[in-house]
């Protein structure tokens, strides 16, 4: 039996190759991602550990205040601290280190590298061994920077030039006075660094005379441990933290393990897509390869072989299929992996050097995947060829499905619909997180009943395309009539492409109808014209709205700062505000009370003031962080959204209490409006910061949206994989239908079809499967579209429903063209088959 199962392998070659394909597409696509986040992780892990190489323990501040005293600091790391830690007993040296963000900008005034990846630090006297001098010399003073390697040339500088920078808000112009070089993992992946002398870098980033971080050095033949703990003897218990640098790698390798882990997820989730609509192309492929051999599988029973025997030989046809396909999909998935990161490279992201990781466990995962998804989508149809009588399979009395197993299909069908549907539609009753689970259940349970279903379906369906078919001809009802001859071939072929249609249309339909709720949103909570805040999210320097505000045509604006305050002993945050221009600058609905902020007169959000039954006319008390207390009025309650929401409070009276004043954003509004001049200058006001971003609203709506379109587009990207695969579906089915009818096809031509007609019928019958697919996908998308809107609309109060007809309109030609492409060779094949030698087949 085993030789006979390796014999129909090698007999079948040709029929098993789109099979071989679809698999391997699966497994290349699991390896690949395992390869590539393995390389990427490992490479992020290694630049990162050389950064602690100049460093055996880290000194930190502890940070454990008491969380019921408001006045309690965090403790600060001063030079007597970095003084002490120098003279502990296997130290060899000591160095204070100074963090924040610094943004640089290139010769033509764009920011250079990306938001959070552009940092700044100082340089540790005239000779730091974290920063070897490649060129010039050390920073010293106010007017002096220098710069890593890779940025300098990114940008253009050179030791002498004068770059513009910025910390948070105004620009700064120092002159670069070295280049150095590094191996933090931070300018490895792309961002940029710039440094300055100590006490330049404590003034800039708000630390005078402390510092985030000591350094210690241990002297030879001192472990780092025994420094650690040499430290923590000396240095004042409650106040610091101390960690290895060994501990540091350690943390910082899992953190970039944890990161990697979301990406990995998400490439999996999509490979599993693609193998899960290669099972219907092995289970097909399998069936009709058992049909086409019932003859030959009856004789082998009626000379002894058992029913297991039979199923056994099916199964080592598909192992052999599956390692065949697993080995060449690990190889392509090796080069997928080397090609991802090198896409990376070309698309603006930098990735640390390192060799192409290929772990055991990739090996492992290939193999399995590619060998167990075979024989698992082989095992069904390999149980049915062992199910038929052998006097009726030689008597070629082929078995039908019976009503009996009809009627279940369609009952479980039915079941698995309607409980599919209740699910979805009860997950969308529920809010936010609550309903996500129930909605992936019922989803999965939906789509399980519909392809069971499908057989059923694709009868009225197919029949209700018999006008349209008629204007071809006999050709047109030959291929209809071949499209419901065998439903469940067809079922099987035609759910591979809907399963990706529904799952680009339901995204489709969700990414449209956020789009339109955030552009509503903009336009319904903003009547500011331009909102000002940092390219990175960071906090901005108060000295931007003073600039702001006496520039030419504004008129009103007000800075939007974050505070925590204590109320009822629990954490609040609030928003400083102008008051007496907040109004202008917002569109708000307001639900109980009037829109007015000043003094001790707050606004708070709906959400806030149903958690504290507040209303109008309510009175509470707010433990600022210094732990002063003042009685505050909410004077209105007003509907919250994504882009406002909280308590409002005067600026005038929050600034007082806060230890480090800065804003978040300037909303501003001027006497011409949004306008490209306007805008122009207010950027000239402020300097022409790269640092700094002015966005009207419907710059705020695209952005956000570009992040969607960025994620749709990646998601058509890895969704094109099941859409290929189901298109291989499509070729295999059909050509292996041409080779199960060449008898008929000989007939066909013999008594008057020519050619054309025959290549007419076999692209008609791919064309009617294809749309089949097409209509179910699109339908089933849209109701998941609709079902995942109605739970994002209940914490969203702009969303609608937004049904993008002219993307669905090309979604269904791209199903038609599938199906004319697939059926090229097929059809080909069939109106190449000698007549005569075709009618004598069996």
């Amino acid at each position: 039996m085993f030789r006979t199962a390796l014999r129909n392998v090698l007999a079948h070659k040709a029929r098993l190759l789109m099979t071989v394909l679809a698999v391997m597409l699966g497994v290349a696509f699991v390896s690949g991602t395992l390869v590539f986040t393995n390389t990427l992780s490992n490479a992020l892990q290694n630049s990162s550990a050389k950064g602690f190489d100049q460093v055996d323990v880290a000194v930190q501040a502890s940070g454990q205040a008491d969380v019921g005293d408001r006045t309690a600091k965090t403790p600060e790391l001063t030079q007597a601290l970095l003084d002490e830690s120098a003279r502990v007993p296997g130290a060899a040296s000591a160095i204070g280190v100074v963090t924040g963000f610094t943004a640089i900008a290139d010769k033509d005034g764009k920011l250079v590298g990306d938001g959070f990846q552009s940092q700044g630090g100082n340089f540790w006297g005239d000779k730091d061994a974290r920063y070897p001098l490649s060129e010039g010399t050390a920073p010293h003073g106010a007017n002096e920077v220098a710069l890593d390697a890779k940025t300098a040339e990114r940008a253009g500088y050179k030791v002498g030039d004068t770059v513009r920078l910025s910390v948070d808000g105004p620009v700064l112009t120092p002159t670069v006075s070295g280049i150095f070089t590094t191996d933090d993992g931070n300018v490895a992946a792309g961002g940029s660094l710039a440094l300055f002398d100590t006490a330049t870098a404590q003034q800039l980033f708000g630390k005078p005379g402390t510092y985030d971080e000591i350094d210690v050095k241990a002297a030879a033949g001192t472990s780092q441990t025994a420094l650690k703990a040499a430290l923590d003897k000396a240095l004042p218990k409650g106040t610091v933290e101390t960690t290895t640098a060994d501990q540091l790698a350690d943390d910082q390798a899992e953190f970039i393990s944890a990161s990697m882990s979301g990406l990995k997820q998400g490439l999996l989730v999509f490979a599993g897509i693609a193998l899960f609509v290669g099972t219907f192309i092995i289970a097909n492929t399998f069936t009709m390869l058992v049909a086409q051999r019932t003859k030959e599988l009856a004789l082998m029973r009626a000379v002894g072989a058992s029913r297991r025997q039979v199923t056994r030989s099916v199964l080592v046809e598909a192992f052999v299929v599956g390692a065949v396909a697993a080995v060449t999909g690990l190889v392509a998935g090796i080069g997928i992996g080397a090609g991802l990161k090198a896409l990376l490279g070309t698309l603006g992201a930098t990735v640390p050097d390192g060799p192409l990781i290929v772990t055991p466990g990739t090996v492992g995962a290939a193999l399995a995947v590619g060998i167990l998804i075979t024989m698992l989508a082989a095992w069904l149809p390999g149980r049915r060829a062992a199910k038929i009588p052998p006097v009726a399979a030689m008597s070629s009395v082929h078995a039908a499905a019976t009503t009996k197993s009809l009627v279940l299909r369609n009952t479980l069908g039915a079941l698995f619909s309607g409980a599919g549907i209740a699910v979805v539609l009860a997950a969308t009753t529920m809010s936010g997180s609550d309903g996500q689970a129930p909605m992936g259940i019922g989803a999965v349970l939906l789509i399980i009943g519909v392809f069971i279903l499908t057989p059923l379906l694709s009868r009225p369906l197919i029949a209700s395309a018999a006008p349209f078919m008629r204007v071809f001809g006999v050709s047109g009802k030959l291929a209809r009539q071949n499209s419901v001859r065998n439903p469940r071939r067809t079922a099987a072929t035609a759910s591979a492409l809907m399963i990706g249609l529904t799952l680009i249309t339901g995204m489709t339909v969700m990414a449209g109808s956020l789009q339109k709720s955030i552009d509503k949103m903009a336009s319904a909570s903003i009547s500011a014209d331009y909102v000002v805040s940092m390219a990175n999210g960071y906090e901005l320097s108060p000295e931007v709205a003073r600039t702001l505000a006496k520039t030419p045509g504004v008129t009103a604006l007000s800075p939007l700062r974050n505070a925590d305050v204590s109320i009822d002993g629990t954490t609040e945050w609030v928003t400083g505000v102008t008051g007496g221009t907040i109004g202008e600058l917002t569109e708000l609905t307001v639900d109980d009370g009037t829109f007015k902020v000043g003094g001790t007169q707050v606004v708070v959000d709906d959400g806030t003031a149903k958690s504290h039954d507040w209303k109008a006319g309510s009175s509470f008390t707010a433990v600022y962080e210094d732990g002063k207390k003042q009685q505050l009025t909410v004077t209105g309650v007003y509907e919250s959204n994504e882009m406002m929401s909280g308590i409002m409070l005067d600026n005038a009276v929050l600034a007082p209490h806060q230890t480090d004043v800065s804003d978040m954003q300037v909303m501003v509004k001027t006497s011409d409006g949004a306008t490209s001049a306007t805008k122009d200058k207010l950027e000239k006001a402020l300097g022409s910061n790269p640092a700094i971003q002015i966005q009207d609203k419907k710059d705020i709506s695209n952005d956000i949206a570009q992040m969607f379109t960025l994620m749709l587009n990646m998601l058509y990207g890895l969704l094109a994989m099941a859409v290929l695969v189901a298109v291989l579906g499509v070729i295999n089915t059909l050509a292996m239908s041409v080779f199960e009818r060449s008898q008929e096809i000989g007939m066909l031509r013999a008594i008057g079809l020519d050619r054309k007609g025959i290549k007419r019928m076999v692209r008609l019958e791919s064309l009617v499967i294809s749309l089949f697919g097409g209509v179910l996908g699109i339908g089933l998308g849209v109701f998941f579209g609709w079902a995942a809107g109605e739970l994002v609309g209940s914490s969203m109060a702009t969303y609608e429903l937004v049904l993008p007809w002219a993307r669905m309109a090309l979604f269904l030609l791209l199903a038609a063209t599938v199906g004319v492409l697939a059926a090229l060779w097929p059809a080909r094949r069939a109106a190449r088959l000698n007549m005569l030698a075709a009618i004598k087949s069996e």
